[in-house]
């Protein structure tokens, strides 16, 4: 093996040791402005839930371009993100889990996107809950949030499809059950002083560029490009709304 093999190898090894110390020293310094991921599949990305190994605590999704993307930008500036979207939840299942996966964690930033999964029970009758009950659900979720971390900035995402796969099959009812959802979703956002994301807009203006199964692939989780557009927007939106990163 050659000296440079060689010293490669002695690179890497001591990199692996000392990486764990150094993020912990990060993490802790300067009181990092925390930011946290919620909601369903298309936040979960994959990720490997209770797991501190950091090639998958993020997940493959927006969640995790977005914090690479921001970490990356700005080395020396102390922020950490955290993951805990959980694939087919419903607004209903987040407040069995709020006080362990949000307001133990104290996020500077929280962020949400659900209402996809409310709308697939409709339509496949799995545990259906009707318009007003969803927005009973939101509205007692977010009063919960705000009470417990009045300082929490709020980033509400409005849930989308396309007309791809199991959604194409049923268009109309797809887009009838969910357009009243979003509209409730945007209420919620405004009602809270939060910044809100319009996704379905987002994804709608993309398929001017390709088409929507670019984009999405089953008609509601995204392809990469798909997160990669996710992550784009919660980059712009915040930093426009929230000055963050400052």
């Amino acid at each position: 093996m050659g000296l440079g093999a060689i010293a490669s190898l002695v690179a890497a090894d001591a990199f692996a040791s000392t990486a764990p110390e150094q993020l912990q020293n990060y993490k802790q310094s300067d009181n990092p402005v925390t930011v946290l991921f919620q909601g369903d599949s298309i936040t979960d990305g994959g990720r490997w839930v209770n797991s501190s190994d950091w090639n998958h605590i993020m997940g493959q999704g927006y969640a995790y371009i977005v914090s690479g993307q921001l970490w990356f930008n700005n080395i020396g500036v102390p922020m950490m993100f955290y993951n805990r979207g959980i694939s087919g939840n419903t607004v209903l299942d987040l407040p069995a889990r709020w006080e362990q996966d949000a307001i133990s964690i104290k996020p500077d930033i929280l962020s949400i996107m659900v209402g996809v999964n409310d709308v697939y029970g409709v339509i496949k009758n799995k545990n259906p809950r009707s318009v007003e009950q969803f927005k009973s659900d939101y509205q007692s979720l977010l009063d919960k949030t705000k009470q417990e971390l009045p300082d929490t900035k709020l980033v509400i995402m409005e849930p989308f499809v396309l007309p791809v796969g199991q959604v194409k099959n049923d268009l109309t009812r797809w887009q009838n059950e969910m357009a009243p959802r979003q509209a409730i979703v945007k209420e919620m956002a405004a009602q809270v002083n939060a910044v809100y994301i319009p996704l379905q807009d987002v994804f709608l203006s993309a398929c001017e560029k390709a088409p929507a199964d670019y984009w999405i692939w089953d008609g509601i989780h995204p392809m990469p490009a798909g997160h990669q557009l996710i992550a784009q927007e919660w980059i712009k939106t915040v930093k426009e709304q929230l000055k963050f990163p400052a």
